[in-house]
């Protein structure tokens, strides 16, 4: 039962929040002007159909590739990610976020081994990039490479010692051995560090878990 709990807490953490420039699911229209001094209420708009739209009218607008991709990852269609991001990836071989995410996609997607090609090309392209080296280290775990895994998150802590992505996965991996007090140390470095990641609030939720049954 805690082992469950605590995966149910770490799931929390999505491929889709790598990327930083992901646009919000939605948005809002201007209000329509009147002739009367009460305004229409504002009309929601789905950024994914707009996206979408946009994409199948020029496919080679690299923004709203990159954006479709993400959106499609966040709503856990890898599918559809992995097809848009590696259109995205064609055009622009060498952009570090689009080789990422579409790694990302892939593992999504469950298929970790073409996951991990394309972290090592991000880090072809940045040797040493936390980011990829986390999601690399990652889909080793979720393959139970876990030598591999660990060799990965002491390379990246050696290059970017604040890399809170790497305390978060060994968090995980000391819990899922049954370490649990080096469990809640490593979570609560991500907690300090990155207060208002998505990793810390699965962190917190883990630490809290970890917590009520050491106390017992």
């Amino acid at each position: 039962m805690l082992r469950r709990t605590l995966l149910l807490c770490c799931a929390l953490l999505t491929a889709a929040s790598l990327a930083s420039a992901a646009e919000p699911a939605k948005t809002t229209s201007k209000p329509a002007k009147t002739t009367t001094k009460t305004a229409k209420a504002p009309v929601e708009v789905d950024s994914l159909a707009l996206l979408e739209k946009a994409v199948a009218k020029d496919s080679t607008k690299t923004d709203n590739l990159y954006k479709l991709g993400v959106l499609y990852l966040d709503r856990d269609r890898p599918i559809e990610a992995v097809r848009v991001l590696g259109k995205f990836v064609q055009l622009k071989p060498k952009d570090l976020k689009g080789v990422v995410n579409l790694g990302a996609a892939y593992d999504a997607l469950g298929a970790p081994e073409e996951a991990q090609k394309h972290y090592q090309a991000a880090l072809e392209l940045a040797p040493g990039d936390s980011v990829a080296m986390c999601r690399l280290a990652s889909s080793y775990y979720s393959q139970g490479k876990h030598a591999d895994c660990i060799k990965a998150l002491r390379e990246t802590l050696a290059k970017a010692p604040n890399a809170y992505c790497a305390y978060f996965t060994l968090g995980v991996a000391f819990a899922d051995a049954g370490i649990y007090r080096d469990a809640v140390r490593m979570w609560q470095k991500v907690v300090t560090l990155a207060p208002q990641s998505p990793e810390a609030v699965s962190a917190k939720e883990s630490i809290e878990v970890l917590e009520k049954f050491l106390a017992q």
